[in-house]
């Protein structure tokens, strides 16, 4: 819906198709390939204009484009910096760490090397009260990002915010500024409340494409923390139909016996492994909740070794929960977790 109409109306305005080129902006994802990259862009762009996967950890296909002020270097993919037009479309939804995602986040982490990532993902920035969904004032993730972006340069952008049927509610662009009016919008639709903390959240992932691997799914378990009273439970239900995650991250797993191991690690300065962040994120649930997961994607002996437990059923844990909590619990439930931000009223 956005890039059939842009592709249109760059070549009606004398570029050639051969000039353009559609970089998928992965981070350090894996590549969307094949029927995957038929879904993101559709087939008849698949399949007649130049479509690229970004790929974080080659560095060698990217630029230096020096330091930021916060020290974080700045190497971005060679084919968008050298590009004369430059245009990021995505997508406007709450984030866990950003405040909000699309605009600026298209180029850093999207189109960034690990370096930048590694340093932008540091606990320096993540372990900040302010780096968290929602919020964009004070919150270092989200202010580095935009630095960089700016730095980098951006001429257009064009976001959309969608509904609960993935069908989209409003377009914003323009310059960077547009991302501003999106994260504006989405603020008024995606916040709810609940009168006061609650022993138990159920939650999910939103489904698919967001709940394909742990790693992802653990962006459900943060959109509880406001609203989960300190020991309380978490019970998450996601499809994780690619399992864990990346290699680096299961590593994770496997290399810290226990989140206090990890931590420790990690806050000594001296450690980094690819996608630690996440686990950095699941580590802030499991210091304040418990989790327990219902999937068939993982078998249960493997789920009791990420930190969390395993459930047969969201019937179960509930079960469980109140046999601990009380027939009195109070429980809140969040049918897509990442698309909501959850408050206590004031």
């Amino acid at each position: 819906m956005i890039l059939r109409p842009m592709l249109r109306t760059l070549e009606a305005a004398g570029i050639a198709r051969d000039d353009i080129s559609i970089l998928i902006a992965t981070g350090l994802h894996r590549p969307n390939e094949g029927e995957e990259l038929v879904e993101i862009v559709g087939r008849e762009i698949a399949e007649n204009y130049r479509v690229e996967n970004h790929f974080g950890t080659r560095r060698d296909h990217h630029a230096y484009l020096g330091d930021s002020p916060r020290g974080v270097p700045i190497w971005i993919d060679s084919r968008y910096v050298y590009a004369d037009l430059k245009i990021a479309v995505g997508l406007i939804e709450p984030h866990f760490m950003a405040g909000y995602s699309g605009g600026r986040k298209l180029i850093c982490p999207g189109i960034a090397a690990l370096e930048t990532i590694q340093a932008w993902h540091s606990p320096v920035f993540l372990e900040h009260p302010n780096a968290d969904s929602g919020i964009l004032d004070g919150n270092p993730v989200h202010e580095e990002n935009t630095w960089i972006a700016k730095h980098v340069g951006c001429d257009f952008i064009a976001n959309v915010v969608i509904d609960d049927k993935r069908q989209p509610l409003k377009f914003v662009a323009g310059d960077m500024e547009a991302f501003l009016q999106g994260c504006a919008f989405v603020r008024d639709i995606v916040t709810d409340t609940v009168p006061e903390p609650v022993d138990i959240v159920v939650t999910s992932s939103a489904g698919y494409p967001l709940d394909t691997t742990f790693y992802q799914s653990v962006k459900g378990l943060v959109g509880a923390l406001p609203i989960i009273k300190p020991g309380g439970t978490i019970i998450l239900a996601a499809g994780l139909s690619e399992g864990i995650g990346s290699p680096s991250f299961q590593s994770l797993f496997r290399d810290n016996a226990s989140l206090d191991e990890f931590c420790s690690r990690l806050f000594s300065g001296n450690y980094f492994v690819m996608d630690q962040w996440q686990l950095e994120e699941l580590a802030k649930v499991r210091r304040k909740a418990k989790v327990k997961v219902i999937t068939d994607g993982l078998p249960p002996e493997t789920l009791q070794q990420l930190f969390v437990e395993a459930a047969p059923s969201v019937e179960a844990a509930v079960a469980d929960a109140l046999a601990e909590y009380g027939e009195n619990a109070k429980i809140a439930v969040i049918p897509k977790g990442p698309y909501v931000m959850a408050k206590v009223a004031a």
